[in-house]
């Protein structure tokens, strides 16, 4: 049986959302800036004695205010931009800026610095495009600035200029942060979507499992309830068919009683397979788990052999283990990564003892990458090798899988380990029968295993399950 597609998967994407910035946002920012314009161009000019040009830098100030009052008239105070728009906006208040450090001294003043604002707020808001589109004109705007530019120069006409050593140093000092803080200001928030979207991801697979073993467990209830009543039914409506052989127009409702009773035995079996346990039934043995776990990957062309053995102690009996949610679709994303990847087997062992429960999953594929062991478990993760005949054509692996399994594993109180069988390197007669990629799972047996005397316990009467 093939498996359903998982929304949580499908959901989540690497790109990042068109419209992530308020016009808002930008509105204060710019009105900060331009309240700081203000207090400096004010406090140069009346307290530290510079001349400046008050009529243009009042002007620049002005277009910041109209533009600022004109966007909230227009617009909504929740109105979102696109990339583009953003884009146009932040590149205004790069060209306003400009300007005004153009009437200020140009590199000569300190808060040339301030052009690294708009680029960095791009890099952790729009893509990559408008980015470097503003980061190019910002290099522009800085180079032009630093040969072009009204010198600053005191009231008794002093001119206040660097040296020419200075300002190629304040200039390449830009330049480096405009495309250093850009990059680390992507990379770092890239990083940080990818993960919100995978944990995102991984809550809403858990939500997922949840429901359906709530949902197979209320059916299951429903036919352990209707086992006795529906039983009586059909044996009463027997017993007529036999007792009205000479009445054909009562035989012919009896027996219909008694096939329709048959159609709801088999209709409530049917749907109870999907919840494979009572309401009650919150523990099984371990490797009644492990294959519930497994089976919707068994009939996909992929032998999976199980194995389960204690360590130590030969007569130790399998513990009965908590069926939690975590646990069974955690196990079910690595067994389908198995079975994706294998060429035609996958090896599930299952050990116990000493206080801790193992479970270990190898294939005979093509094995994890090297160059990407130690990045397995992050979700978004490109790379593994496909086997030859691919069952998925067209499918590329995000990684979100197995961070998804990692992270509900762990969750559980599990540790989850990444390896190879073999050297990749190897020729494929060298590597062996178990040449491809292992998972191990471990966890303390206090995390998910039931003491002998809970384990014991008789199940009790069903109870209502809480909507």
């Amino acid at each position: 049986m093939a498996s359903l597609p998982d929304p949580s998967i499908t959901l989540v994407t690497r790109d990042a959302p068109s419209d992530w910035v308020r016009l808002r946002t930008l509105l204060v920012l710019r009105w900060l800036a331009i309240l700081g314009q203000t207090i400096t161009v004010v406090v140069v000019s009346l307290y530290l004695g510079l001349r400046v040009e008050l009529g243009l830098c009042f002007l620049a100030i002005g277009a910041g205010v109209i533009s600022n009052l004109i966007a909230m008239t227009i617009f909504p105070e929740n109105q979102r931009l696109s990339d583009r728009d953003a884009m146009l906006t932040l590149l205004f208040d790069l060209t306003q800026l400009s300007f005004l450090l153009f009437l200020t001294g140009g590199l000569n003043n300190p808060f040339a610095l301030l052009i690294l604002a708009p680029v960095t707020i791009s890099a952790t808001a729009l893509t990559l495009r408008s980015t470097l589109f503003l980061g190019a004109v910002a290099i522009l705007m800085i180079s032009l600035l630093a040969y072009f530019h009204i010198p600053l120069a005191t009231t008794d006409g002093s001119v206040l200029e660097l040296p020419d050593l200075f300002v190629l140093g304040f200039w390449l000092a830009i330049v480096i942060g405009i495309i250093f803080l850009s990059a680390y200001a992507r990379r770092v928030t890239r990083e940080t979507h990818s993960m919100s979207q995978a944990l995102m991801a991984t809550q809403m697979a858990l939500a997922r499992e949840q429901k359906l073993t709530d949902l197979g467990g209320v059916v299951a209830a429903a036919a352990h309830e209707l086992g006795t009543p529906l039983a009586t039914i059909k044996l009463v409506s027997t017993e007529l068919v036999e007792e009205l052989a000479d009445r054909p127009d009562l035989l012919e409702d009896a027996a219909l009683i008694r096939d329709q009773a048959d159609r709801c035995r088999d209709i409530l079996r049917s749907m109870g397979r999907a919840g494979k346990d009572d309401v009650h039934m919150r523990s099984a043995p371990l490797g009644a788990v492990v294959r519930e776990a497994a089976e919707p990957h068994a009939d996909r062309g992929t032998e999976i052999h199980y194995d389960f053995q204690p360590t130590g102690d030969m007569s130790a009996t399998q513990p009965i283990i908590r069926r939690k949610p975590e646990i069974i679709h955690g196990l079910r994303n690595l067994v389908q990564n198995a079975v994706d990847f294998a060429d035609g087997r996958v090896w599930i062992e299952g050990r116990w003892g000493n206080g801790t429960i193992r479970l270990r999953m190898v294939d005979d594929g093509a094995g994890f990458p090297p160059d990407l062991l130690g990045r397995l478990g992050d979700p978004f993760l490109r790379g593994r090798s496909r086997p030859e005949h691919d069952p998925r054509p067209g499918y590329e692996g995000m990684g979100l899988g197995l961070f998804i399994a990692k992270t509900l594993l762990e969750r559980s109180g599990a540790t989850v380990q990444f390896m190879n069988a073999s050297d990749p390197f190897l020729a494929a007669e060298d590597k062996g029968e178990k040449r491809g990629a292992i998972v191990e799972v471990s966890w303390p047996y206090e995390a998910i295993g039931l003491p002998a005397e809970e384990a014991s316990k008789p199940l009790g009467e069903n109870q209502p399950i809480p909507v």
